[in-house]
């Protein structure tokens, strides 16, 4: 079921919306896709690894990366730089992989302007309410830090309407299917298929 160009399905959500967790399922469920490995100024957190969770480089070297146009999108948050490098990107497709974004959604329109046959899915907490008492649940954040996500995810919020699908993360289980089931239908659609239908066909 592959199609001659790999597929790019860009996932994004308000933080604390569950959506590494989703991904995470889908990365499982779905070897042969593979996780975009961004690159971030921030120092890693406890468990983190260099390659696997993101790229650590220092402000100076993703500046360099910036003026070299090697990012796809980047953005600074909170205090640190974020970004997809277009390289990666690019290898990806011309070697007919999948690759699987975690992408704010800034980032995502970015992707979405250079990426067209992108698939752009945003998950949505059950409720605002949920979503502060997710942010207060971790615990390990200031007051003000938790405000300043809260009100950076109702901004976030009003870019829903570009995307392809909305998943509500009212149960992990069934987001976690809907977005296997988004990833799957899209695999299969003539579109993405065309060469391998005229093979088949000529045979």
């Amino acid at each position: 079921m592959m199609s001659e160009k790999g597929l790019f399905i860009v996932v994004s959500a308000p933080s604390g919306a569950g959506k590494s967790s989703i991904c995470q399922r889908l990365l499982q469920a779905c070897p042969e896709l593979k996780f975009s490995v961004s690159c971030t100024s921030r120092p890693p957190r406890p468990n983190e690894i260099n390659g696997k969770d993101y790229y650590f480089i220092s402000r100076d070297e993703f500046q360099r990366r910036i003026d070299q146009n090697e990012f796809v999108e980047w953005i600074e948050n909170y205090g640190h730089l974020y970004g997809t490098s277009i390289k990666a990107m690019e290898d990806f497709s011309q070697k007919g992989k999948d690759l699987l974004l975690d992408i704010e959604p800034q980032g995502a329109k970015k992707v979405k302007q250079k990426f067209k046959k992108g698939i752009f899915v945003f998950v949505l907490p059950p409720s605002r309410v949920e979503l502060l008492k997710r942010l207060e649940k971790r615990g390990h954040e200031t007051d003000e830090a938790i405000k300043a996500r809260f009100t950076q995810a109702e901004s976030e919020l009003k870019e829903i309407s570009w995307y392809d699908y909305i998943i509500f993360n009212e149960d992990l289980e069934t987001a976690a299917s809907q977005l296997m089931a988004i990833y799957v239908a899209e695999k299969c659609k003539r579109s993405r298929l065309k060469d391998k239908i005229k093979k088949y066909i000529k045979k």
